[in-house]
């Protein structure tokens, strides 16, 4: 999924062009997956149903300048995402994907491992196998050519993917709490222990 250039209709203005993600695609958010602290997970949704998984830009992998070892979809001995077929217009054949599914699992040059799960339930159209040979496009570009998969949900299903992920708004204050909590955790942890004298 490359993003195509956007150029501006005026050039004599201030205001940036949307980006294509911004003009077709709406963002939903899964935060802390699977009680995982900051493991954030983001899916962009097109008018016509597709969703595209990513990273959401929080998450750890893509924090404190780290870098990505190996990436892999095989979740299983008996199960990779790299065997996904898909044929027709129908979209049939794909592997069925349920909101905790695994996908793939990123590993990092410090050794950690994170699953990415599928978040929303669905057919498995496409991973990513250009993130396969360069680990980097995931780390620079996480929302266009580092996307992880796509998925397309059931018609009937596409319109309640919302009831289980958070809009951006939703997800911004999600952040915004982790970041008031994590700078009065160290006020409380340098308060000294004060003990009571026996009198």
């Amino acid at each position: 999924m490359k993003e195509p250039d956007v150029t501006m209709e005026e050039e004599d203005t201030d205001t940036p062009a949307p980006s294509v993600i911004e003009r077709y695609y709406t963002r939903w958010y899964k935060a802390d997956m699977k009680g995982q602290a900051c493991e954030d997970h983001c899916i962009l949704q097109h008018s016509n149903r597709l969703c595209v998984l990513t990273l959401a830009e929080t998450h750890p992998i893509l924090q404190n300048g780290r870098t990505v070892k190996h990436i892999n979809y095989k979740i299983s001995n008996g199960c990779s995402r790299l065997n996904n077929k898909v044929a027709g217009k129908s979209k049939k054949g794909g592997q069925f994907l349920t909101e905790l599914a695994p996908v793939c699992r990123i590993t990092c040059t410090d050794e950690t491992e994170y699953t990415i799960y599928s978040c929303i339930r669905g057919r498995l159209l496409e991973v990513n196998e250009d993130i396969l040979e360069k680990p980097s496009i995931l780390l620079q570009k996480p929302s266009t050519n580092g996307y992880i998969a796509v998925i397309l949900p059931k018609f009937e299903e596409s319109k309640l993917i919302q009831e289980n992920l958070l809009s951006r708004e939703d997800f911004e204050a999600v952040v915004s709490k982790r970041a008031a909590a994590d700078q009065m955790a160290p006020d409380v942890q340098t308060q000294p222990d004060v003990q009571t004298q026996p009198s």
